[in-house]
């Protein structure tokens, strides 16, 4: 009889919070992906930024939770990299779930839920570094609350 192979990957009680306030469908593009970066490359680092370039493709981060986009595709470009060169990062290029592949129109539409004071006279590039201070703020509250 063989033997049976443990489960290293996160159940949904061990989802990370800002997943945890998503949609089932940003949960189960994570938990699919994260399943499978296991099998592949095993537990570790590399899993979970392998699943977290999947959701960004699909998804992203609003406040403390993460909401699917209008279109799919890399949302900065970290996420655009592959292989050795994603691997590499580490040059501050990454936009932390913000979508800012996204229209200037779409980010102000997101400054303006996340009440980003000073929105509609900032740049695309400010808009994108606002809108990740903010989701920072929404994240760090909604944990505080959820203790």
């Amino acid at each position: 009889m063989p033997a049976q192979k443990r489960s290293t990957t996160p159940s949904r009680t061990e989802l990370l919070s800002t997943l945890e306030r998503s949609s089932k469908k940003a949960q189960e593009t994570w938990l699919a992906t994260h399943d499978s970066a296991v099998e592949e490359y095993g537990e570790g680092e590399r899993a979970h930024r392998t699943a977290f370039a999947s959701l960004k493709h699909s998804f992203e981060k609003v406040g403390d939770h993460w909401e699917e986009k209008d279109h799919k595709g890399p949302s900065d470009p970290q996420a655009a990299r592959r292989g050795a060169a994603a691997r590499a990062g580490g040059d501050g290029d990454s936009a932390g779930g913000v979508d800012a592949n996204a229209s200037k129109a779409h980010l102000l539409d997101v400054a303006k839920r996340l009440d980003v004071r000073g929105r509609s006279r900032m740049t695309k590039g400010e808009l994108v570094e606002a809108i990740q201070k903010a989701n920072d703020r929404a994240t760090a509250a909604a944990r505080k609350n959820d203790a």
